[in-house]
């Protein structure tokens, strides 16, 4: 359901394909192949991870109230996964770490396996393997990661607030942070030159 086209269309999948690849393009055109500008944000140097997943979201925020304004779009229909505060905060850690670590998360990995890198690709058949081993054990940590229910939850309603309130603040937060990584990332790089 959308203003642009209908999934139940027979061109929807040449539609997806073509917004694939595009998007793949747009991934790899702003370095997202590259586990050292992935890496950087962890390590101050390079913030264009931050910076296009800030412009990513508020892109598709606006986007969204806009098309729900002019009646394009029904946000009411929009599937939202369950949130569930514990295994949400293990998964972030344990994808956070393995970010740090391997340089890449698994959207990023298959982006640069498609351009050929050895080592995303390394990267992408662990995020696999990861994948099935999470499969065959699951039962066993079910409790654990279906406890701790939020529903499916919006961070607004949470936080009790008006939700075209709420994002004015985070364009705001976005644009501070815009200019402290830009102001950090200069004097990290300031430090790297004189040695």
């Amino acid at each position: 359901m959308g203003p642009l086209f209908n999934a139940n269309d027979e061109w929807s999948f040449v539609i997806a394909l073509v917004i694939g690849i595009a998007f793949g393009f747009i991934l790899e055109s702003a370095g997202f192949s590259s586990s050292r500008k992935l890496a950087g944000v962890f390590y101050g140097y390079d913030f264009v991870v931050l910076q296009v997943f800030f412009t990513a979201a508020i892109t598709a925020a606006i986007g969204l109230l806009f098309f729900e304004y002019f009646g394009w779009i029904d946000l009411s229909a929009i599937w939202i996964n369950k949130f569930y505060v514990g295994s949400a905060i293990l998964g972030g850690g344990l994808m956070g770490l393995g970010f740090i670590i391997g340089g890449f998360c698994p959207g990023t990995s298959a982006c640069a396996s498609a351009i050929g890198k050895i080592d995303a690709m390394l990267f992408l058949g662990g995020f696999i393997i990861g994948v099935i081993i999470f499969d065959l054990f699951y039962p066993l940590y079910k409790p654990f990661y279906k406890a701790s229910s939020m529903g499916a939850s919006m961070i607004y309603d949470v936080l009790g607030m008006n939700k075209y309130v709420f994002l004015l603040l985070f364009v705001i937060v976005a644009i501070l942070s815009f200019v402290g990584t830009a102001y950090i990332q200069q004097r990290v790089s300031k430090k790297t030159k004189k040695y």
